[in-house]
């Protein structure tokens, strides 16, 4: 999912609330119902935001058929899925690019209809895309306020913008010698760390992170999970992370949502699942799309 400019329509109208969970393909009716009910308890705590039936349709294609999801106040949600599974449709309708069909949004319990990136953001819903959305050749300071830039008109207000940018990154455990360098000579670690103080700082009740720990190393991908585990502590930010790797989703997530055609067909407490759990989920789907396949042919 790359970086949308600011842009979208009012939300279409919403449907009857309800938060039910589907169970996982492969589960039985009791562990589907185990699974809903540790994670109900949750919800019953009052959920930040909740997505209620919510679809997208692309002309013929469904991208997203009946989403029912919630994240709770300072909640890690992981969201997996294959590709073709919908997470970025989901994230683009989250962070108020693409308006869903049906269904409806709620962020402390009021229906709220984004009717841009920009609205999204300013309610408190804010992004870090795959592809960071930062100028290379700009400084980390400039960066930081990229489109939130501190003035004295005319004239930017640098010594203000690279005082604070300092306090903020030093403030999340994001040791840079310098807030004058050009992004472009930063590891992709420190890249992703910065875009994530950015939104951070924004004011952001929810935090939405698509896969931001695509194509790392061990080492980059540490500070960055290390960095999701000083807001997690800080109690007051949910976090929604897009991922593939389910063994550092388990890690550092405090629940689990399977996105499968179009629909949240697992959820569950971290603590609840397994590597294995999912895996054998997501195997057990290709086989029944490799037995239809065969029976079509």
């Amino acid at each position: 999912m790359t970086a949308p400019e600011p842009d979208g329509q009012p939300q279409a109208g919403g449907q009857s609330p309800a938060d039910g969970q589907s169970p996982a393909d492969g589960q039985s009716p009791a562990d589907g119902q185990s699974a809903a009910g540790s994670a109900d308890a949750m919800a019953a705590e009052g959920a930040l935001l909740r997505v209620e039936h919510v679809a997208k349709r692309f002309g013929a294609v469904t991208a997203l058929s009946d989403i029912n999801l919630h994240v709770n106040r300072g909640e890690v949600l992981g969201l997996l899925g294959d590709n073709g599974a919908g997470k970025s449709t989901l994230l683009k309708i989250l962070c108020g690019f693409q308006p869903p069909d049906t269904g409806r949004i709620l962020l402390d319990g009021q229906e709220v209809h984004l009717k841009s990136v920009d609205h999204a953001r300013s309610l408190g819903i804010d992004v870090v895309y795959q592809d960071l959305a930062l100028i290379d050749e700009l400084t980390v300071y400039h960066n930081m306020f990229l489109k939130r830039e501190k003035v004295i008109w005319p004239l930017l207000n640098n010594r203000a913008m690279r005082k604070i940018a300092r306090e903020r990154l030093d403030a999340i455990g994001i040791g840079l010698k310098s807030v004058d360098v050009p992004v472009a000579r930063l590891s992709g670690g420190q890249r992703q760390a910065i875009a994530v103080a950015r939104a951070v700082y924004s004011d952001a009740k929810v935090l939405l992170l698509d896969e931001p720990l695509a194509a790392m190393g061990a080492k980059e991908a540490a500070l960055i999970l290390d960095l999701i585990r000083d807001l997690k502590e800080r109690g007051d930010l949910s976090i929604i992370i897009v991922a593939h790797n389910y063994g550092q989703a388990i890690e550092i997530c405090d629940r689990i949502n399977l996105l499968q055609h179009g629909e949240i067909t697992f959820n569950k407490m971290s603590k609840d699942t397994s590597v294995q759990e999912l895996n054998d989920i997501v195997i057990e789907e290709y086989r029944r799309a490799l037995l239809e396949r065969q029976k079509s042919a």
